[in-house]
């Protein structure tokens, strides 16, 4: 297989792209995008199928598909990968948006508990990698594929919503870097990290939360969900010839 020539490319026609965590606000919104320029797209979530379908009629284009698997259940993700290989051939984009946090005060270190750590590291790291472990095969096996991490400001402030999330999401900046090196030239491997988003994600983080944030960023308002997918859309496309970076969309948050 030749060296892929990485051009800027605007459509994704012919493209097979997996969202993982497919459903939630960022996946979702990605999933449009994507299926706008032409991708069929596998929308794959916790939850059971019947509960994506609304989703799923919505998106432009055709031969899209819904799947249910967790990703802190390898042995779901590979059945998963299995199925989209054989109902839609193998991936050529892989969208990592799943995700968990519930919001704890740096300071309340007897807030993070050993559970809640465990929980936070599998849904958001070991997740990560579990779902990049099951779909690098086929990934592989097309060339010239893009795996795209959503990751967070947090993991290089140190302030989010808390610190095991922080810690997780530095861990899936690591990954990006060390797989975006071990997987070239075949599959690019960045990571888009986000700010405040206004997608309920952190419980309790509610339009006056928002509120109040939005002035004191450089740009004046919090991200979207749309932010966040133009962004990953952007990486599969005009940005082909990056990998192993760590594209931040926080309207200036972390300055």
């Amino acid at each position: 297989m030749s060296t892929p020539k990485f051009e800027p490319r605007e459509r994704l026609d012919g493209e097979v792209a997996v969202i993982i965590g497919g459903t939630g606000a960022i996946g979702l919104a990605t999933a449009r995008r994507m299926a706008e320029r032409g991708a069929r797209i596998a929308l794959i979530q916790r939850r059971p199928v019947e509960q994506a379908e609304a989703a799923l009629r919505a998106l432009p284009g055709s031969g899209h598909l819904a799947l249910s698997a967790s990703v802190t259940d390898s042995a779901s993700l590979n059945e998963a990968a299995r199925t989209v290989r054989e109902r839609l051939g193998p991936a050529s984009l892989l969208v990592n948006s799943a995700g968990f946090t519930v919001a704890v005060p740096a300071a309340d270190l007897d807030g993070l508990s050993d559970a809640l750590i465990d929980e936070i590291f599998a849904a958001n790291w070991r997740g990560t990698f579990a779902a990049i472990r099951a779909f690098a095969p086929q990934l592989r096996e097309r060339g010239d594929a893009a795996i795209v991490n959503v990751s967070s400001i947090a993991a290089f402030t140190g302030l989010g919503s808390n610190l095991a999330y922080a810690a997780a999401k530095a861990g899936i900046d690591a990954l990006t870097k060390a797989l975006a090196k071990t997987l070239a030239p075949d599959i690019r491997v960045l990571a888009v990290s986000p700010g405040v988003v206004d997608t309920g994600f952190v419980p309790g983080r509610d339009a006056d939360f928002n509120d109040k944030v939005a002035p004191t960023l450089p740009l004046r308002r919090v991200g979207t969900a749309d932010d966040v997918a133009a962004a990953v859309v952007a990486a599969c496309t005009l940005l082909r010839y990056a990998t192993g970076s760590i594209f931040v969309v926080d309207g200036g948050r972390h300055l």
